[in-house]
């Protein structure tokens, strides 16, 4: 059976070209709704969940689902056989709910220690440290 390319759509390229102009950064489908919005070019939310959850299927883009209140947001990685550039892990507000992308080599060291040590290998885009946000722990003090 011939396997064909999946279907390059406008919607598609587009979604694809936002993310991939914001490497490091994750961005949920309001925030892609809004940044077309702002440019002059709308795109229904429903069009845009449907473009990432392709996108997602074809190995370019990661979904990130922290837990069942938060929702997912999407980063571009490109074709699931290019090196990652940096990995990500992710830090949850238990109060705000704030969802923080860390890039930390010290986190590296911890991931490389538990393979190294307990044979477990951390997946870094599902890896989520919970507690207080800067903001959080400041009110809380005052």
């Amino acid at each position: 059976m011939e396997h064909k390319a999946p279907y390059n759509t406008r919607q598609s390229r587009e979604v694809a070209d936002a993310l991939r102009a914001h490497p490091g950064q994750h961005m949920t489908a309001a925030e892609l709704c809004e940044a077309f919005a702002r440019q002059g070019r709308p795109m229904g939310r429903a069009t845009v969940y449907r473009q990432l959850e392709k996108l997602v299927a074809a190995g370019l883009v990661t979904k990130y689902t922290v837990d069942g209140t938060t929702g997912a947001c999407y980063a571009y990685t490109g074709p699931s056989d290019a090196p990652c550039e940096e990995s990500c892990y992710h830090c949850k507000c238990e109060r705000c709910g704030a969802l923080i992308h860390l890039h930390c080599h010290e986190v590296e060291h911890l991931r490389r220690h538990m393979l190294d040590h307990h044979g477990f290998a951390l997946d870094p885009r599902r890896t989520v440290f919970y507690g207080l946000c800067e903001n959080c722990r400041a009110a809380q003090k005052g």
